[in-house]
């Protein structure tokens, strides 16, 4: 873990120009510098680097930040690793807890296992170009599919010879432990404890991580050999760096494309890859022929939300995937699939097609994966009524898995249409699924609850148990939920995504963009009972307007960044930008990067005097103005969804849930009725 203060000296370090300059061509213009934005397809310069605020900021797909934020994005690196690079390139020596014997030793052999890894890497792709069977053999199969050098290159493809202990003979010669190429599983041994190469006579698929390195192989028998042959592949086996549900092929050559199209297509195999590399789509990875796993879906999805799946025409292969796409649903992606024409996979279609081609194709035929499953099953049920209800069964199973309640909505009025049934009918079915599923979420709690009480008991150790199925667990450090609102029994019944557009959504970061911009400034002097003044900062003023109507910011990380303000406003020296810009957690300093780089101006004007006033010379104003309206617009907003809640067929059928909304909904009209009153004649702030 690196300390607070190793950070600031890193920070302090990074001059965002330096660090931006490395990856983007700037120019002057007056006393920022702006250039073509890296993150999407930017015509024009739209890429603002601001020296003296150590910011940068795309004004066209808004994606900036400091220089911590610029590197994770452009490297897709995690926030202490980009902290890392800038260690690196600045000189700074990062000091960490101390690792234990057994750490170091774990420590040691996984970089041990990527060591081999990588001399066999580059001793497969010195094999392929520079002897005579590689260029004759693996060299002209990899010709034969089309593949340019500079592609080879890229993927850094290569060959093993027919000798069948060539690479085991080479890496003992230079010192690499037997251990390690057994333990990588580049080689194995044999009864008589020879070592044997497991890829001989095969062309090589290198499989990297996200960083780049090497965690694994793939071999295919040549075109030649394979006649009799079952398993065409021979892939590396599971170890301690490698685990093949963790892993995407291409995953390292597409993430910054996936980032920049904001979507990522999913393949089967190594050359389906390769082939759409070359003809221009970059943002492409395949599973390898493995059934999709969690762990790839969260891979996925830490670049983009789209996905498009690819298939080849096969409907037996389609219809064994259904329930592995389902898992993409669940982790809340946004799925199309796109068939192919008859006789083509993606490498086939991919080497007749250029970039251009390739995606008008998909754009024209790609369907929404609830309209394909629904239109794909209807097929098979036909006019039979027994088929039909396994059908609707099937398809409000993927509806309830979907976690966003407004995407549920959609799906099934639409799928309402499509099957020609009430949405009342699927509205109920899709309830009791999420009623059960939740049933099922408790009870596995509950056994895993049982399950570590009786392991500490057999141990001995007083260590507590996981929660009760009542009591939800704390989220991971990372992870993006807030702790409860300052006010308890507080709920939100607005959806916590799919709300930046309202206007409440709006005037809330207004609100931080001045804690952030002016926290600790002092706003106005309060009297206390004894009649003695008291400085009020923006911070204790925001903190407080809300608790007294009992309200809350929506947003998570809001609620977070507003309780980091509250906790260390009184710490010595604090100053509410660079604490927030300097934070140790990537979305809050994210965030205040954003709000302190907004070039929307909220209240500079010309008073009679014809000077400017700034934000800073009206906090007494501005402030309490935007509370106003944006508390106004928060209760409006919360009374529109409760009405919504309270006409979910489950939360009628909880009468103590239905009762407790229609409380806490009596409790917020009188409050919207007061507020209302008191903004009487009032100009309402317009955004």
């Amino acid at each position: 873990m690196i300390d607070q203060p190793t950070i600031d000296r890193i920070m302090d370090a990074a001059q965002i120009y330096d660090v931006v300059s490395d990856f983007v061509t700037l120019r002057k213009r007056g006393v920022n510098y702006v250039g073509l934005c890296p993150f999407h397809d930017d015509k024009t310069p739209s890429f603002y680097v601001s020296p003296a605020k150590g910011l940068c900021k795309c004004f066209a797909c808004g994606k900036g930040g400091n220089a911590v934020h610029f590197i994770m994005m452009h490297e897709q690196l995690s926030y202490p690793d980009a902290l890392r690079y800038l260690a690196k390139k600045y000189g700074i020596e990062i000091k960490e807890r101390e690792l234990s014997d057994e750490e170091k030793q774990a420590q040691s052999e996984r970089e041990s296992l990527f060591i081999v890894n990588q001399f066999a890497n580059d001793y497969f792709r010195h094999t392929l170009r520079d002897t005579e069977e590689g260029r004759s053999v693996g060299m002209a199969y990899f010709r034969s599919r089309g593949f340019r050098d500079d592609i080879i290159e890229k993927f850094q493809l290569g060959y093993c010879t027919e000798s069948h202990d060539a690479l085991a003979k080479a890496a003992l010669a230079k010192g690499y432990k037997k251990e390690y190429l057994v333990k990588t599983g580049l080689c194995y041994e044999t009864d008589d404890h020879r070592l044997r190469d497991r890829f001989w006579g095969r062309v090589i698929f290198p499989v990297h991580t996200l960083s780049g390195k090497v965690v694994a192989f793939g071999g295919r028998v040549l075109a030649s050999a394979t006649k009799g042959v079952k398993v065409k592949y021979v892939n590396s086996p599971e170890s301690e760096i490698y685990h093949k549900s963790n892993e995407l092929y291409g995953i390292y050559q597409a993430k910054q494309a996936m980032v920049k199209q904001d979507r990522c297509f999913l393949v089967e195999g190594y050359t389906d890859v390769i082939s759409m590399h070359q003809s221009g789509v970059e943002n492409v990875v395949a599973s390898s022929g493995t059934a999709l796993t969690t762990q790839q879906i969260r891979m996925i999805h830490r670049f983009t939300n789209n996905i498009t799946v690819l298939y080849d025409g096969d409907l037996a292969g389609i219809k064994a995937s259904l329930r592995g796409i389902d898992m993409l649903l669940e982790e809340g992606m946004n799925i199309k699939v796109c068939l192919l024409p008859d006789g083509d996979d993606p490498d086939s279609f991919a080497r007749k097609h250029n970039s251009t081609e390739f995606q008008q194709f998909i754009q024209e035929h790609e369907t929404d994966f609830i309209r394909f499953k629904t239109n794909l099953l209807m097929e098979d049920a036909g006019k039979d009524p027994i088929k039909r209800a396994e059908l609707i069964g099937n398809i409000v199973q993927s509806i309830s898995i979907i976690p966003e309640a407004i995407v549920r909505d959609v799906y099934i009025k639409e799928c309402a249409q499509l099957l020609h049934v009430e949405d009342k009918l699927l509205v109920s079915e899709v309830a009791k699924r999420r009623e059960k599923q939740a049933e099922q979420r408790a009870e596995q709690r509950e056994r895993e609850r049982r399950q570590a009480a009786a392991r500490n008991a057999s141990a001995g150790t007083d260590a507590p148990a996981p929660p009760a199925e009542d009591t939800p667990a704390p989220p991971p450090a990372d992870a993006d939920i807030a702790p409860a609102p300052a006010t308890a029994g507080y709920e939100s019944f607005i959806p916590q995504e799919g709300k930046e557009g309202q206007e409440f959504y709006r005037y809330e970061r207004l609100i931080l963009q001045m804690v952030v911009r002016y926290g600790e400034h002092v706003m106005c002097n309060v009297e206390d009972e004894e009649g003695n003044e008291h400085p009020l900062s923006v911070i204790e003023y925001v903190q407080g307007d809300l608790q007294e109507d009992e309200l809350s910011f929506h947003s998570p990380l809001h609620r977070r960044l507003l309780d980091e303000a509250v906790r260390h406003l009184h710490d010595e020296g604090f100053r509410a930008e660079h604490f927030f810009l300097n934070h140790p957690d990537p979305d809050i300093s994210q965030l205040s990067a954003e709000l302190v780089s907004d070039r929307y101006q909220l209240s500079k004007y010309h008073s009679k005097s014809q000077k400017i006033v700034t934000d800073e010379e009206r906090l007494y104003e501005l402030v309490p103005l935007l509370m106003v309206n944006y508390k106004y617009a928060i209760i409006s907003e919360e009374l529109k969804h409760m009405m919504q809640a309270l006409q979910d067929p489950a939360t009628t059928a909880d009468e103590e849930r239905c009762n407790a909304i229609m409380k806490r909904y009596t409790e917020l009209h009188k409050v919207q009725n007061l507020m209302a009153k008191r903004l009487g004649d009032r100009v309402v702030l317009h955004l």
